[in-house]
């Protein structure tokens, strides 16, 4: 169950990690796992979450990145895009090959005013 994005970037950060666009993750988000990698306060808070995300905090990535499934194409998503960019350079050095960053993050995402979860 991949997904293969028309757009994508370059992520400023990491060599081996790829930003995808938010707009087209929420058109997908039914085929995609959702990583939000912010704390607990973020993911509810003002910025609030994609619909469908999933919270697992950052520093609880390497304990939890087992659980996460390899034949789903996975998009990590933090406040501005950093973190998130972490999360996927872990995860490829992991093994996994069908993770993205989104780029810009939630801060993107509210500027787009795309729908929120809180």
């Amino acid at each position: 169950m991949s997904y293969k994005f028309k757009h994508t970037s370059p992520n400023p950060h990491f060599n081996e990690v790829t930003d995808v666009y938010p707009q087209e993750v929420l058109e997908n988000k039914e085929s995609l796992k959702l990583i939000d990698v912010r704390e607990t306060a973020e993911f509810n808070g003002e910025l609030g979450h994609a619909p469908m995300a999933e919270l697992v905090v950052l520093n609880s990535i390497p304990a939890e990145i087992d659980q996460l499934p390899k034949n789903q194409t996975i998009v990590f998503i933090c406040r501005s895009g950093v973190r998130s960019s972490q999360a996927a350079a872990f995860a490829l050095s992991k093994g996994f090959t069908d993770v993205y960053n989104m780029q810009g993050g939630m801060l993107a995402w509210n500027n787009l005013m795309l729908p929120i979860e809180k």
